[in-house]
C-alpha cells in the first residue's frame, strides 16, 4: 500500500486573494443592525455617505487588493506596498468625491493580502499574522513613530490611544487575538453568519481603541462606545432572544452621539476576509 500523505494546501493566486478582500468588504457594508455605521438601508452616523458611496469605493479599490497580494508574492518592500496604498487611496477619494469610506481598510486588508500572496496558499490565521511580522514589522514598527495628519491618528496621539499603526506594528492584535476568534467560535457553534458577525463587531467594539470614536466623541465617547459593546455581549449578544432590537437600540444611541466605530467595522471585515480566506 502507498504510505496516505495529508493533502497539499491549496494554492491561493492574487486574483483569489483581492476577491476575498473585496466580498469581504461587501460583507461588513451588508451587516445590520450596525451602531452608528453605514448599511445597505441605513447612513448610521453620517451625513456624507451613504451604500452607494461605499460601492463606487469598493469597486474602485478591487485591483489594489490584488496588487498588494501581486507585491507580497514578490518580496516587495515596505515603501512599495505604501506606495500602492497611496495610490488606492487617491483612487478612493476620486470614486468617492473626497469622502473617506474605506482608509482604514487600505491600510488594514492590504497589507494582510500582501502578506497572503506571500504565503501563497490557504494558511492559518497565525501563520499570516507571522509573516506580516517577519517581513514588514521592523518597517510597521517605524512607521507607527511617525505623528499622524489624520483625524483619527492625532485623536489617538491626543488621549494616548493605540493607533491603527500601531496595531499594524504589534500585528493587528485586536484582530487576531478579539475579532477573528469571536468570528470563528460563533461559527463553530452554529450561529448564523450575521449573528456571529455582528457579535464580532460588538466583540472589537469593546476592546478596540478605535480612534474614530475618539476623533468623533472623544475619550468619554469612546469609553460609553466600549461599555455598551461590553454590556450587548454580557447580555447573550445579537443571537439571544430581542438581540437584534437591542442592536438597533445602541445604534440610535450611538446615531444621537454622532458616533461611528470605523476602526472595529474595517477589522470585522478582515476577520471576515481571515475567514473566506481559510474556507
Amino acid at each position: 500500500m502507498k504510505p496516505h500523505h495529508a493533502p497539499a494546501p491549496l494554492a491561493l493566486s492574487a486574483q483569489d486573494i483581492g476577491r476575498a478582500a473585496t466580498l469581504s468588504l461587501y460583507d461588513e457594508l451588508a451587516l445590520s443592525p450596525k451602531p452608528g455605521l453605514v448599511t445597505l438601508t441605513c447612513r448610521g452616523s453620517h451625513d456624507d455617505m451613504d451604500a452607494h458611496t461605499f460601492m463606487r469605493s469598493l469597486l474602485a479599490l478591487r485591483g489594489y487588493y490584488v496588487r498588494m497580494a501581486e507585491l507580497g508574492a514578490h518580496g516587495a518592500r515596505f515603501d512599495a506596498l505604501e506606495r500602492c496604498g497611496i495610490a488606492a487611496e487617491a483612487r478612493m477619494l476620486a470614486a468617492t468625491r473626497g469622502i473617506n469610506t474605506h482608509r482604514g481598510a487600505i491600510f488594514m486588508l492590504g497589507l494582510l493580502c500582501a502578506a497572503a500572496g506571500a504565503v501563497g496558499r490557504r494558511a492559518s490565521p497565525a501563520e499570516l499574522r507571522a509573516t506580516l511580522l517577519a517581513l514588514w514589522g521592523p518597517a510597521l514598527a517605524a512607521r507607527a513613530q511617525r505623528p499622524s495628519t489624520l483625524p483619527g491618528g492625532q485623536a489617538a496621539q491626543r488621549y494616548q490611544l493605540r493607533s491603527a499603526s500601531a496595531e499594524a506594528a504589534l500585528g493587528f492584535p485586536t484582530l487576531f487575538e478579539t475579532t477573528e476568534p469571536a468570528l470563528r467560535q460563533r461559527l463553530s457553534g452554529g450561529l448564523a453568519r450575521s449573528t456571529a458577525r455582528l457579535d464580532a463587531l460588538f466583540a472589537t467594539i469593546a476592546v478596540l481603541d478605535d480612534s474614530n470614536l475618539a476623533h468623533r466623541g472623544g475619550l468619554a465617547g469612546l469609553r460609553h462606545a466600549q461599555v455598551q459593546a461590553h454590556a450587548f455581549l454580557a447580555a447573550g449578544g445579537a443571537g439571544r432572544p430581542g438581540g437584534l432590537q437591542a442592536a438597533a437600540a445602541i445604534g440610535r444611541d450611538f446615531v444621537q452621539r454622532r458616533l461611528s466605530p470605523g476602526g472595529a467595522a474595517d477589522t470585522l471585515a478582515a476577520a471576515c476576509w481571515l475567514q473566506r480566506m481559510g474556507e
